[in-house]
């Protein structure tokens, strides 16, 4: 059996890294390795690994037993235990093959029998500027694992062709013994006969062939509210990985990425926008439609507006993710001049310039405050 990888080296960060730091690192190698985005051969079992270690280091109790016993502490055939604590029986497990039998007390044993909530899946969606402002509903494609509706997720062909396994008796786990120099010793392990579950069938359901689920190519509806930013997550119930022994499926989580707009810079719930207006205007101000996410604002220019200005437009931005407050659109003046001017306009910027020439002009008054 292959040596596992070290979940500090799969994720890239070093032992003594924080919790975020963990979040940060995983969340970009999931994006690098997710098979709806990554088509190489291996992305699909990187993303396992990813996932695996960010489940151990991600919860404090997990990751402390990781950094004291490693990949033993999560070993399923009889190790520390995967977070539930462990007991004198378990060490021993280590280097015997097994559980301590009938003596280190107090440990619970697992039952492999139990329903298993199943995996998380993971994917991305990118939405317009627009969709993010005013929210949107997306249908997505998926193949999902779904409980047979003909066997109830048994498996069988009706409830009489369920048994109990003679094996282990329907418990899902079998003891044996093993002789050492240091006594006998009780190693436990899931049933080769019904594989943990407890049971056998006689007769397997003939819509699902045993199997308990069926795969389906079906329309998945994802709501994505009005405010939404890129980076936040959407959790659509129950369209994760398949559950085992009669455990639900887990949940698909969908993060959002925004494409940017041509003009429109999101700020939180405020939206910045320029617009060009003429040297003209500028100085004699004047009155203009600014295009806003909710259609066009009459805004007025006073005389004498300065290159830069900033102009607020209450409510004109984006609905709070959380409220019905809407954020504000900022407008930003760009003052324009004219590269090429014509004989008419030339004449009258000259005359401009020698009425200003009676008083002194905006250098000389700069150049006075050096003296």
């Amino acid at each position: 059996m292959a040596q596992k990888k070290d979940y500090y080296e799969i994720l890239g960060v070093n032992k003594s890294a924080s919790d975020a730091e963990i979040k940060k690192a995983y969340r970009k190698l999931a994006k690098q390795y997710h098979p709806d985005v990554n088509k190489s051969e291996d992305a699909s079992e990187k993303f396992k690994e990813v996932q695996e270690a960010y489940d151990i280091l991600s919860d404090s109790t997990k990751r402390a037993q990781y950094d004291q016993y490693g990949h033993a502490a999560f070993d399923q055939s009889g190790g520390f235990g995967g977070g539930a604590g462990f007991d004198m029986g378990d060490i021993f497990s280590q280097f015997f093959g097994g559980g301590f039998g009938g003596g280190f007390g107090g440990g619970s044993r697992r039952t492999a029998s139990g329903p298993r909530q199943g995996d998380n899946r993971f994917m991305t969606m990118r939405i317009d500027f627009m969709e993010a402002v005013f929210g949107v509903d997306k249908t997505v494609k998926m193949t999902v694992d779904e409980t047979c509706t003909v066997c109830h997720g048994s498996g069988a062909h009706s409830r009489e062709d369920i048994k109990t396994c003679s094996r282990c008796g329907g418990s899902g786990h079998v003891t044996t013994q093993q002789r050492t120099p240091f006594g006998v010793f009780e190693s436990t392990g899931v049933c080769p006969d019904c594989s943990g579950t407890g049971k056998t069938i006689a007769r397997k359901c003939e819509n699902c062939h045993g199997h308990g689920y069926v795969s389906k190519r079906v329309d998945v509806e994802i709501h994505v509210p009005a405010g939404i930013v890129s980076g936040q997550q959407l959790r659509v119930s129950g369209k994760g990985e398949r559950g085992a022994n009669g455990g639900p499926n887990g949940d698909l989580y969908v993060e959002i990425v925004v494409n940017p707009h041509k003009h429109f810079v999101r700020e939180g719930n405020n939206i910045n926008v320029s617009i060009p207006i003429s040297a003209v205007d500028a100085i004699l101000g004047t009155q203009v439609d600014v295009p806003t996410v909710h259609g066009d604002v009459s805004l007025t220019i006073p005389a004498g507006t300065q290159p830069n200005t900033r102009f607020r437009l209450r409510g004109k931005g984006v609905k709070d993710l959380r409220s019905d407050n809407y954020g504000d659109q900022y407008v930003e003046v760009k003052v324009e001049v004219p590269k090429k001017l014509n004989r008419e306009e030339k004449s009258l910027f000259e005359k401009i310039k020698q009425a200003e020439g009676k008083n002194d002009s905006v250098f000389e008054r700069f150049k006075k405050n050096f003296k």
